[in-house]
């Protein structure tokens, strides 16, 4: 092997040990970090005004021990997606106002 070659296996598998693998959208929790990046909102508005309304999905809240009594909350990834997929505009059963038929 070249010079060129090693380095080039060396840097793959460094980056190879630096990579996470990702985890399907099925299975993961998503802080309200997560969701506000989805939602592209700041989490302080995520926070504040979206995981208040009505039918946003419940959390989820890990047990911990220790002086803290909450973990903090987190929600499935699937459910975030379906709640945000239901405001589609125009879909038949969508909450919101209806529109004047022209």
């Amino acid at each position: 092997m070249t010079d060129v070659e090693l380095l080039a296996n060396k840097i793959a598998a460094s980056l190879a040990e630096r990579l996470t693998p990702a985890i399907p959208v099925d299975i993961d929790l998503w802080d309200i970090k997560v969701i506000a990046a989805y939602l592209k909102r700041d989490p302080d508005s995520v926070r504040d005004r979206i995981i208040s309304v009505p039918d946003f999905p419940k959390a989820i809240r890990l047990p911990t021990q220790g002086e803290t009594k909450r973990s903090r909350p987190l929600w499935r990834a699937k459910d975030i997606i379906r709640w945000a997929e239901s405001y589609i505009e125009g879909r038949p059963g969508a909450p919101g106002r209806p529109r004047e038929n022209s």
